[in-house]
């Protein structure tokens, strides 16, 4: 079994189509085609069923499309630590992100990453925290900075890096604007602006909530469409403190939980456990203050 027919099954499989992967790979779609039948034939499986429009993966095809991912990231591990040996730094490094977790500052991060290491391709992915350690498990990122709560899934290991609390946003006509402090409790039968359920927040929203019934009138995937709701009056939203303290923010009432009812956003570095992270990685983690990983 050859890396390169992993790397073309691979691409056939994400895109659902022969052509397209060839031009994505930038080889002939015949030894495209060629690679692939040569794959089946190894493992005595097809891969794929073939249609006029579009292919789509068979039971041995999703088997072997985790395996090929990991497979292909433990080469290109490998090939990095033979040029880290060398004094070099290069490769590509495919890192995913949540939007807005406050406590890291990504851009100005990858700038002087790119700077330091010219010969690294960076390649950035925003997602909510769930889809990003998925991506993780399965070998399509490197590294994710990402906000959960509870324990890491399998396959993944979550690295903290910061804890926020999540604080209550409120327009300033809203009757719970006379209060600093609420209990959740309280909240009960207001209407909510909320994330979308891959996101880090409100994975942790949903938590707190687990024994208080609640309404999410607007369901949103971007901070300030997030804010912009809650300036409009049409609902209330449980949001990480970072968010408060954005401009954008300005005008809103904040109000904290009470003690006792008070959850944490954790902020954390996501790495697979599949294979020890790649010279890169190691590199942007300690640039980013994770210290050892």
């Amino acid at each position: 079994m050859e890396l390169r027919h992993l790397e073309y099954f691979v691409a056939v499989a994400e895109e659902r189509h022969f052509t397209r992967a060839a031009e994505r790979m930038r080889v002939a779609q015949s030894g495209l085609s060629a690679s692939i039948r040569a794959l089946e034939r190894d493992l005595d499986a097809e891969l794929f069923v073939r249609s006029t429009r579009r292919v789509e993966l068979t039971d041995a095809g999703r088997a072997l499309l985790a395996e090929a991912h990991r497979t292909l990231a433990s080469a290109a591990a490998a090939r990095d630590a033979v040029a880290a040996v060398r004094g070099l730094l290069r490769g590509s490094l495919t890192v995913g992100t949540e939007q807005c977790l406050g406590v890291i500052d990504l851009p100005p991060l990858l700038a002087s990453f790119r700077r330091a290491h010219p010969g690294v391709e960076i390649r950035l992915r925003h997602a909510g925290s769930g889809h990003v350690v998925e991506q993780i498990r399965l070998g399509r990122l490197n590294v994710g900075f990402v906000a959960l709560p509870g324990p890491a899934p399998d396959g993944v290991r979550l690295v903290p890096l910061a804890a926020e609390r999540m604080v209550l946003l409120c327009h300033p006509a809203h009757p719970l604007a006379e209060r600093d402090t609420v209990d959740v409790a309280a909240l009960a039968g207001e209407d909510f602006v909320d994330f979308s359920a891959d996101w880090g927040a409100r994975r942790v929203n949903d938590q707190t909530f687990a024994q208080v019934e609640r309404r999410i009138s607007v369901e949103v995937n971007d901070v300030h469409t997030l804010l912009d709701f809650v300036h409009q009056d049409l609902g209330v939203a449980l949001v990480p403190a970072p968010v408060t303290r954005k401009a954008h923010a300005k005008g809103l009432h904040v109000a904290t939980l009470a003690a006792e009812d008070a959850p944490t956003w954790q902020v954390s570095i996501a790495v697979p456990t599949a294979a020890p992270p790649g010279p890169a990685t190691v590199e942007l983690l300690r640039m980013a203050g994770a210290g050892q990983v």
